[in-house]
């Protein structure tokens, strides 16, 4: 078990290795719920949208699911509660926002990284079904949401590709549906890096390789769904986090590289010009988008999994919810690098909101030092790295506003930004299929857009001094009531 801080942090360490150890440690901290019996075509969905809005839900293990053997199990909810800092490998009395800052202390795209090694073995390859004999439905895939269109096996999922022009591995988050017991198809959506790759081998009239890593090691799989730059692997990213290289082993028919430790791989091959329906899928806007989508099949040629696998599952629900809370912590941290990285000062705190599935609402919190300094943080902020894709509403605030906090937030738009003065929009932004209000029309042609609205929620710079003053108490002030007080809370 990997228990060496990583280097600058002395706060930080992973207390797991994989998803095994994952397990023990959510029992350790009484933040693990065994299910048995659940079914698949219900009851697990069910389950997990019950657990997926509270922050304090236990994580649940689905065993025993009917119709599938003992032991192949399924994982939901494992980012709530303590545990959530257990998995970024914080402390576990970090608040969010704590925990978002110290996140962006070890998190490095461009620094730091320590690509990955190769063995020759590992418990992945403790069962290995090839050829004829490859069967997807062994497992206790889910329906997730009651109006998905099929099962989707790949929900806390990872896909690897390689570019065929320079060699760099991706790794992808891109759900995966059943399409028979030996294919399945995912959805990458324009601009993603699993899309470039295989646009890159469809211009070579090429089956594209890939691997699906369905179980593993939550960071590797969190890192997989971040916004990493072209050229750079997943896995050396996930190196420098930990401190130490991951371990892969290589397909037998690909040659693609995975973590020797997953629960389950799928490695095949995607059809250049061969598409099949997909979806629809509960998605992480909270709706059921893209009826009708199409989507490359890809056709399974081995399955690799460990004795007694484990599914990962992590489906989006109606928000706020699980997914749009890990994503917050992670998301809110690289934005605000990103905002810094661009010039922007005195930058004190960023949220992107898990009402918005951390992306749909931005909210930036700065000390304001000169006349336009809101504007340039907002306009920055909603067309960076990480907040360009599927955002709509950046709220600039000043640093007295916990920006974490929608009250707050909306407080401070209401009384402190005009509509007509205080607010600007961009359109043709980018945006995602999911967004549901892009025109069916305009989705079927490809045209991916939306705009943004940016609100200067901060005081009047030029005339500040003259502002009237909140009857929010001094934060001593709030902090000796709480003490002398909070009693009545109880």
């Amino acid at each position: 078990m990997n228990t060496k801080p990583t280097d600058g942090n002395l706060n930080h360490h992973l207390p797991y290795d994989d998803l095994r150890d994952w397990l023990a440690e959510a029992e350790r901290l009484g933040e693990l719920r065994h299910v048995t019996g659940a079914s698949w075509q219900e009851e697990i969905g069910m389950a997990a949208e019950v657990v997926s809005h509270s922050d304090d839900a236990p994580a649940v293990l689905f065993d025993e699911v009917p119709g599938c053997a003992p032991g192949f199990r399924v994982l939901s909810n494992i980012f709530a509660a303590k545990r959530k800092n257990m998995t970024l490998g914080f402390p576990d009395h970090f608040d969010k926002t704590e925990l978002s800052d110290a996140y962006a202390d070890v998190y490095s795209h461009d620094s730091g990284l320590i690509p990955p090694v190769f063995v020759d073995d590992g418990p992945i390859f403790e069962n290995v079904i090839e050829g004829d004999a490859v069967d997807l439905e062994i497992f206790p895939t889910p329906v997730w949401h009651e109006g998905d269109g099929g099962r989707y096996i790949g929900t806390g999922s990872y896909n690897v590709t390689q570019d065929p022009v320079d060699g760099w591995y991706n790794l992808g988050c891109y759900r995966i549906m059943l399409h028979d017991n030996k294919t399945v198809t995912f959805n990458t959506a324009p601009g993603k890096h699993g899309r470039m790759h295989h646009e890159h081998y469809i211009a070579r009239g090429e089956e594209m390789p890939v691997v699906m890593v369905l179980g593993g090691d939550p960071m590797t799989f969190f890192i997989g769904g971040g916004e990493v730059p072209d050229g750079v692997s997943e896995f050396d990213v996930v190196g420098g986090i930990r401190g130490r290289p991951l371990e892969l082993v290589r397909g037998r028919h690909t040659g693609l590289p995975f973590p020797a430790d997953a629960e389950i791989v799928l490695e095949g091959f995607v059809a250049p010009d061969t598409l099949v329906p997909e979806g629809p899928f509960g998605d992480w806007t909270g709706t059921y988008t893209e009826t009708g989508r199409i989507r490359p099949l890809s056709r399974v040629t081995a399955i690799y999994h460990r004795n007694d696998p484990i599914i990962l599952g992590f489906p989006p629900q109606s928000l706020p919810d699980e997914y749009s809370r890990f994503r917050a912590v992670t998301r809110s941290a690289i934005l605000k690098k990103n905002i810094v990285a661009a010039g922007v000062p005195d930058v004190t705190d960023v949220w992107a909101h898990e009402v918005g599935g951390s992306r749909m609402l931005l909210a930036v919190g700065i000390k304001q030092r000169y006349p336009g300094h809101a504007k340039q943080a907002g306009h920055i902020a909603c067309q960076c790295h990480a907040g360009a894709y599927g955002g709509k509403w950046v709220i600039v605030v000043d640093d007295d506003i916990n920006v974490t906090d929608l009250d707050e937030l909306i407080w401070a738009a209401l009384t402190r930004a005009d509509p007509a003065t205080s607010i600007d929009f961009i359109t043709n932004a980018w945006t995602s299929p999911a967004d549901p209000r892009v025109h069916p029309d305009e989705r079927a042609k490809g045209n991916l857009t939306n705009s943004r609205m940016i609100i200067d929620a901060c005081i009047p710079f030029h005339w500040r001094d003259r502002f009237a003053p909140t009857t929010k108490p001094h934060p001593d002030t709030a902090r000796r009531a709480r003490d002398k007080f909070g009693y009545l809370l109880d």
